[in-house]
């Protein structure tokens, strides 16, 4: 018996050692192999290749200053422990990742907060009031949810919180818990960036001005390097000609992606020439184009007026590389509101009305550029359709109005009348009408077959027939990409100057903001730098919220489960383990 007890206490020994020994080994492989297994059905918690890339790729100290501490609801607690989730995943895959969590409401002294506060302001970032239940109540506070990101010499304000308008709390955090991989790597992408990308606001033909496309250059220009260029027939304002090691010339683009904003007159043939040939050599374009002239000045001085066909020229150009804008305006329902002012002298009372003109825009494909964004507000926008011209072109659509409908042939009478009728069915009889096509592949050059030998010969002006691979983006309304002005009430009310640009998607009219930033945003990423980003900001993270109706009826159930019922198995378990051991042992 002596000796059985002393080989079993011999190889309890063994065993433990073997166990350490595996331990170590385990601990010395993993401190060099880093691997996780995500078991969630959404893979909520792995990277992308593509922000695996960017990581690996870091060659400086990536610095995130985040101002998530201190006490705040639990929402906003979630979300700090995300971030510092995310951003150890990070490290996981770059020892250039580096952060710290910052209480900016820290000091007793109300004047040192106000001057952080202010500061943060300063540097980009926003604050939100949010409501802590206290031991008298309830008090507001405000909370920063951003970051400061900081990369050599450069600094990038980085706000986490994805707020949307009209959602519940639940909702918005769960957007947050989507974008934050997108937001966090794209700060890191675009702060490391030696060379920015180039995008080139196309003038000269009636185009929005600065002012009024003034929002979202201001918000591109953290992403790429904007610039404003006149065509004007000449041969290299698109692209330039260089020469390769056998004196070759080669056709190099000046911009990763142009933008064509709202023209307004006719564009020559020698301008068409010149874009279709950047085209043709891979350039990308994000056209915003109206083919109905309507805008809302002409109805201040009269109650009616009429929309007519505005010609630019570009119809042929579109219509080769596989779309075709249509000559209507659209009247949906939902839409955006208009302020109507009725009555005289002491009667005079306003109200928001619909203005059927003015669709909201939903997503109209699963494509990451529209995928989970607010609708986006148009202004006299009219139909697209895809054409024959281009069969092999990938044509994919992103917007398109509601399925209430209505579409009028140009020349179209507007009338204010038509605020007084309240929608039915009956005058929205059509379904909805896309208004904004992707065009993917390689596409042929409108003059192909239509030059001269001469010119078609010429290695200076180097004509191609079909395009490299490269895509495009088709927009029929110009006004989805133009901020609002500030007039003279809001200024007055916002201590603002009148005339200064307004964030685009923001009615000063309504105080409505809607998706018009996001998707021109997500555009222009899209046609710059391809799928890689914009796929992550297309994630769809399921929200699982706990049924509270539920959890009250059966709350006396739910607490025996969950507190009494895994003691009472601890203890029986105990009980089983304590009686074989004294069977074992007895023998």
């Amino acid at each position: 018996m002596e000796n059985k007890r002393k080989n079993l206490k011999k190889n309890e020994i063994v065993s433990l050692v073997i166990t350490l020994i595996i331990i170590a080994m385990v601990n010395i492989i993993g401190s060099y192999l880093y691997t996780r297994f995500d078991l969630t059905s959404e893979k909520r918690y792995t990277l992308s290749d593509k922000s695996k890339e960017i990581l690996k790729g870091l060659n400086d100290y990536v610095y995130f200053r985040v101002y998530l501490e201190g006490e705040f609801p639990a929402g906003f607690k979630k979300l700090r422990k995300e971030t510092k989730e995310m951003l150890d995943e990070f490290r996981a895959y770059s020892k250039f990742i580096d952060y710290e969590f910052i209480n900016p409401s820290e000091s007793n002294d109300p004047n040192e907060r106000q001057e952080v506060y202010k500061i943060l302001y300063q540097n980009g970032l926003n604050y939100y009031t949010a409501t802590m239940p206290t031991n008298n109540g309830v008090q507001q506070i405000m909370v920063w949810p951003g970051a400061m990101v900081s990369y050599r010499e450069k600094e990038l304000a980085v706000d986490l919180l994805s707020a949307q308008s009209g959602q519940n709390q639940a909702t918005v955090l769960n957007n947050t818990s989507q974008d934050l991989e997108y937001k966090l790597i794209s700060a890191i992408k675009d702060i490391s960036e030696t060379n920015k990308p180039k995008v080139g606001f196309v003038e000269g033909h009636g185009e929005l001005s600065d002012m009024e496309v003034y929002d979202i250059a201001k918000s591109l220009s953290k992403k790429y390097s904007i610039d404003r260029v006149n065509i004007d027939g000449k041969v290299n304002a698109l692209t330039h000609r260089d020469y390769d090691n056998d004196s070759n010339i080669v056709v190099k683009l000046n911009y990763d992606a142009i933008v064509i904003a709202k023209p307004t007159e006719k564009f020559s043939e020698k301008d068409k020439f010149i874009i279709d040939q950047y085209v043709m050599y891979g350039g990308k374009v994000l056209w915003l184009l109206d083919h109905v002239k309507a805008d809302m000045d002409s109805l201040q001085s009269a109650e009616s007026m009429m929309g007519v066909n505005l010609n630019t020229n570009l119809d042929d150009q579109l219509f080769k590389y596989g779309v075709k804008l249509n000559t209507n305006l659209l009247l949906s329902y939902p839409c955006a509101q208009i302020g109507l002012v009725t009555g005289q002298g002491a009667n005079i009372q306003s109200a928001l009305l619909p203005w059927y003109y003015f669709p909201l825009l939903n997503a109209a494909s699963q494509h990451p550029i529209v995928k989970n964004i607010e609708a986006v507000k148009s202004d006299f926008t009219s139909s697209l359709e895809t054409t024959t011209s281009a069969p092999e072109i990938q044509k994919v659509p992103l917007l398109k109005t509601s399925d209430y409908t209505k579409i009028s042939t140009a020349p179209v009478y507007i009338s204010l009348k038509i605020l007084n009728d309240r929608p039915n069915p009956q005058m929205f009889p059509q379904k909805g009408q896309v208004t904004a096509y992707l065009l993917n592949g390689k596409f042929s050059s409108l003059y192909e077959n239509r030059l001269p030998e001469a010119i078609v010969e010429s290695s200076e002006i180097a004509f191609r027939g079909e395009s490299v691979p490269t895509s495009m983006i088709v927009v029929a309304d110009g006004d989805v990409i133009r901020n609002q002005l500030a007039n003279l009430d809001y200024a007055k009310k916002n201590n603002r100057r009148v005339g200064s640009p307004l964030p685009l998607g923001y009615d000063q009219y309504t105080n409505n903001t809607y998706g018009n930033k996001n998707f021109i945003e997500n555009a222009i990423s899209y046609l710059v730098d391809g799928e890689g980003l914009i796929n992550i900001n297309a994630r769809e993270l399921k929200i699982r919220l706990l049924d509270m109706n539920k959890i009250n009826k059966k709350q006396t159930t739910l607490q025996v489960v969950n507190v009494v019922l895994p003691s009472l198995i601890l203890i029986l378990f105990g009980l089983i383990l304590a009686y074989i051991r004294k069977n074992k042992y007895s023998k």
